[in-house]
């Protein structure tokens, strides 16, 4: 009797005992720990045990059509949400996706790869088993070269850990990290204990003190202080930080291209987007001039710094990233830029208040715009009826060209509402990116700039986005060919034209959506006020443009960098 009374206990606490996990089921754990839902990519013989149990868990899989595309669809994910995945098999699918990888590492998106591998014991006298190049550790040191952490996941006593290593990495550097799992470790349960310790990265309190202090006195001593806002701001969070110091020292505030958005641009302090001789002049002169210019989060990349005609003076400058701090000359090492700005506002300096001119000040309302029904279409009438539409709940996805250069005009009305790989600019990105930033937020109105040169690499990616039920808008600017290179490059060279394709009749061959054809200025005004009110499929808005029709900043950009070309 008290042997089966014993037994019953035991088994009652067994069951309320959780299983132990796999190393595959630790890895799901984790993600969803971070609040990642959704993992995009393309299965294949060495990770499907591994799609198994993905699809079996709380996150969601989205299958693309092309291993590049998840990648961007993770990584527009990870700019929205927080975090990104992409997913996918051994060497043909790891080595499709390394371009948009290697985008995300150098706009520092944090996308987590997982590539499955053929298994350990496969591995024997090293056999030639399909998928693989060269040898078995090919795969991974590409993405060493491309990733913060890469990790392989063949011991199960350290399985654990180096998935913490590689997730933790990627949330304190945003920047993606590569997981390699084989195939015969996915079930594998570690016999070994362990306890998630996350690793924090701590400022030095001493350097921090001498930086705000060296800052402070600075401060008090400028007259035309400016803010240069950078995509760092945005990717760590510190948008409210970076706003309460601008607001409390009433200094006006300009972002970078790759930093559009970081803050809405109809606040009273922001002046618009610096990008030097790029730019519109106004902003320029007025930043060129400041005696203290503090780069928080920037980047300082040859379009931010529009082809290195940005004049900014490294005396004049405080260049705060996540990984540095400078100030004029003098380097300060351990200091968290987040930590910075939290002390500059503790220690309440004086305002410092600069008169921001009339034209520099944000548009409180704008003026309404008269259509002319019957006139062509061109590139600058179509954003400023563009412009007019946006809303509070819209995210404006640019691809590379003259779609992004034309776009920078848009005025956001929050943040985080423009995506654009406006430092890697690899084309293709914008549709895939739709699928991740609609997965990210739902109820978000998507509108994505394309142009056809790009379109037609990646844009059969509309396909996942009837699949899932998707309805973001696609604006193709068709030009017949890479408008960006035929300004840059002068002359009649073919190999900047490209075929053109009816892009309103492609929902008839994905079996969804709805295409429309725009060539004046009145076809467009039906066009979008039709798909801004359809959110049951995707609408492409297949805009015919003039070869010749180009935006200002690509105008001023080709007179600039044609020479080097």
């Amino acid at each position: 009797m008290t042997q089966t009374l014993a037994s019953e206990v035991e088994n009652v606490n067994a069951m309320a005992r959780p299983a132990p996990l796999s190393i595959g089921g630790y890895l799901i754990k984790r993600l969803l720990d971070y609040g990642v839902g959704h993992v995009f990519g393309i299965p294949g013989d060495y990770v499907l045990s591994f799609y198994g149990m993905l699809e079996s868990s709380p996150l969601r899989v989205v299958n693309c059509t092309r291993e590049d595309c998840a990648g961007f669809a993770a990584d527009a994910y990870a700019r929205v949400h927080g975090l990104g995945v992409v997913c996918v098999t051994y060497c043909v699918g790891g080595l499709s996706v390394c371009n948009s990888v290697a985008g995300a590492y150098a706009e520092k998106s944090p996308v987590i790869v997982i590539s499955g591998a053929p298994g350990i014991s496969e591995r024997v006298n090293n056999p030639l088993l399909h998928h693989k190049v060269r040898d078995f550790r090919t795969q991974l040191e590409v993405f060493e070269k491309i990733c913060a952490v890469a990790v392989d996941l063949n011991d199960p006593v350290d399985a654990f850990r180096d998935i913490d290593r590689a997730l933790d990495t990627a949330v304190r550097f945003k920047r993606p990290v590569y997981i390699e799992l084989p195939r015969d470790m996915v079930h594998v349960v570690p016999h070994v204990t362990h306890t998630y310790h996350r690793w924090e990265h701590a400022t030095d309190p001493q350097a921090l003190n001498e930086a705000v202090e060296e800052t402070l006195a600075w401060l008090a001593r400028t007259e035309k202080p400016i803010i240069i806002a950078g995509v760092e701001i945005h990717r760590f969070g510190w948008q409210e930080k970076l706003l309460a110091l601008a607001e409390h020292l009433q200094i006006p505030i300009a972002a970078t291209m790759l930093g559009k958005s970081v803050i809405r641009e109809t606040h009273p302090l922001y002046i618009g987007l610096y990008e030097g001789a790029m730019g519109r002049p106004e902003v320029t002169q007025f930043v060129e001039e400041s005696d203290c210019v503090l780069l928080l989060g920037a980047f300082m990349t040859d379009l931010n710094l529009g082809i290195y005609t940005a004049n900014l003076d490294p005396g004049k400058c405080i260049y705060a990233t996540s990984e540095q701090l400078r100030i004029r000359h003098h380097h300060y090492r351990g200091v968290v830029l987040g930590d910075f700005l939290d002390e500059l506002l503790k220690r309440q300096p004086p305002p410092r208040p600069r008169p921001i001119p009339d034209g520099l000040r944000p548009r409180a309302e704008r003026e309404p715009f008269e259509l002319k029904p019957d006139a062509r279409i061109t590139l600058r009438r179509l954003i400023e009826r563009l412009d007019r539409q946006l809303d509070d709940d819209t995210i404006v996805i640019a691809d590379i060209g003259d779609s992004l250069f034309a776009a920078t005009e848009l005025v956001t009305h929050e943040r985080t509402e423009f995506i654009s790989p406006a430092y890697y600019t690899s084309m293709g990105f914008a549709v895939p990116a739709c699928v991740g930033a609609l997965a990210a937020r739902p109820d978000a109105r998507v509108v994505a700039l394309c142009g056809d040169g790009a379109f037609q690499m990646t844009g059969m990616e509309l396909s996942t986005a009837v699949r899932y039920g998707l309805s973001p808008i696609v604006i193709v600017l068709d030009n017949g060919g890479y408008g960006t290179e035929r300004v840059l490059h002068p002359g009649q060279w073919q190999f900047n034209d490209i075929r053109r394709w009816d892009y309103a009749r492609i929902p008839e061959v994905l079996g969804g959506g709805r295409g429309y054809r725009v060539e004046t200025e009145g076809d467009f005004e039906r066009a979008l006020l039709s798909a801004w009110e359809d959110r049951s499929q995707f609408s492409l808005l297949h805009v015919l443009l003039d070869p010749n029709d180009y935006s200002p900043t690509l105008t001023r950009l080709a007179e600039r960098l044609s020479k080097r070309i």
